[in-house]
This record gives C-alpha cells, structure tokens and sequence, in this order.
C-alpha cells in the first residue's frame, strides 16, 4: 500500500510539474494566453559580434535592426515591450533571463541569425525549451514560411541558456543563415528585415488575441530602427 502510495504521488507530481512547464529546475508559468509584456531579446552585442560573415555582416547589427523593428511594432499593437539591449552593448545570457524574468506576465523572443560553414544550407528555425513555449515558436515558424523564398527547417527544442532559464514562455528564432548568399543579402536589407518583424510581431499577436487580429503598422517602422543600423 505504502509502494502504490508513493508511486501515485510521484505520478501526481509529474503532472504538476507538467502543467506549470518545469524544466532544468525553473518553473516556467504559460502565459501564452495572457501575456501583457514581451522581453525583445536581440543576439549578441558589443564584444560578442555573433555570427560574421560577408553576404551578412555582424550577426549583432541584424539582430538589434529586426529587434528594434519587432519592438516598435509591438508596442503599436499595444503591448508592453523591454528590450534586453537597445545598443550596441554586451548583455550576459544569465542576464537577458533575469531581465525577462523580473517582468510580469511576459513571453521572451531572442531575435538571432545563423550561420553554417555550408553556403548552401538556409531556411528559418524557432527554438523552445519548456514545452509551455512549443504553441508560440509553431505559431513564430509558421509565419516565417509564409515570406517569398523562405525555406523551413523545423520548430526544434533547445538547452540554450536564455531559454533553459526563463521563468515564462521563451523562444529563441533564427532568421535565416548569414553564411548563405541569399540570405545573407536580404539580411542586410531594410525591407526585409522589416518584414521579419512584422511575421513576428503577427505571431506573438495572433498568439495573444487569436489568429487573424494583428494589423500590420501602416508604414515601416525605419524610423525606430534608424538608430541600429551601425552603418549599414
């Protein structure tokens, strides 16, 4: 009697765990439906300069671009936005988390481009740790593939660091390969970048509200992202 109570308490706290999304000792709360907050994560900074090459130039000018870009559109639709860095600064991955995680009623979205020392591998890939995130980085990915000549390689769980230690809903999208000459190109433009945030940004609102409820900004936020360029 002892043994069967023990398991059925094992079995039941495996449920919880479950439902609240635990992972790596981090109880992750699924505000996938609620969120108000959205931590814009955008990779690199600084000293860390990502991924480099020369189709794409510095992983870390392309991502704070499509960051800030996402950013500004967020907040048109009304949502509370912090970015994790706004410049070109270092930011710790430990810190990105604890950034995100001091909000409340919040998702994480880390902004980053990819690289391959194949030139021909290319394509969109959204990351997840706790399964709580899996409905978002679908809904991310999803999106994504709907941009001309976008190439699908799959919604994938991870034990990155900033996703492993968020205590809400974290996604980590990668836009595309700097080292391919496609896409590497188009990371360097303007529009497309743009309209990478704005496939993100429709995501994260469909997300929240229901698919079909986000309107894209009138004009191109270029203005919000001017300030990122770094002379691109």
């Amino acid at each position: 009697m002892q043994r069967f109570l023990s398991l059925a308490l094992l079995a039941l706290a495996g449920v919880l765990l479950t439902s609240c999304g635990t992972t790596s000792g981090v109880r992750v709360k699924d505000t996938t439906r609620t969120f108000t907050t959205v931590v814009v994560d955008a990779g690199h900074g600084g000293k860390d300069n990502g991924a480099s090459r020369r189709y794409g130039g510095a992983e870390k000018d392309a991502t704070l671009d499509v960051a800030t870009r996402l950013a500004a559109k967020l907040r048109e639709s009304q949502f509370h936005v912090v970015m994790t860095r706004s410049s070109d600064e270092f930011i710790a991955l430990d810190q990105r988390a604890a950034i995100s995680n001091r909000q409340k009623n919040a998702i994480f979205v880390s902004i980053h481009f990819n690289d391959s020392g194949r030139r021909g591998i290319r394509g969109f890939e959204t990351y997840y740790h706790s399964s709580v995130a899996r409905p978002l980085a679908y809904r991310i990915q999803q999106q994504l593939m709907t941009l001309p000549g976008a190439s699908n390689r799959g919604v994938k769980t991870a034990n990155f660091r900033v996703l492993r230690n968020a205590a809400y809903p974290a996604v980590l999208v990668e836009c595309g390969f700097l080292s391919n000459r496609a896409e590497g190109a188009a990371a360097r433009s303007a529009s497309r970048r743009d309209n990478l945030a704005d496939k993100i940004a429709e995501a994260i609102v469909d997300q929240r509200y229901g698919k079909g409820t986000y309107h894209a900004p009138a004009t191109a936020s270029d203005s919000a992202a001017t300030s990122s360029e770094h002379g691109q």
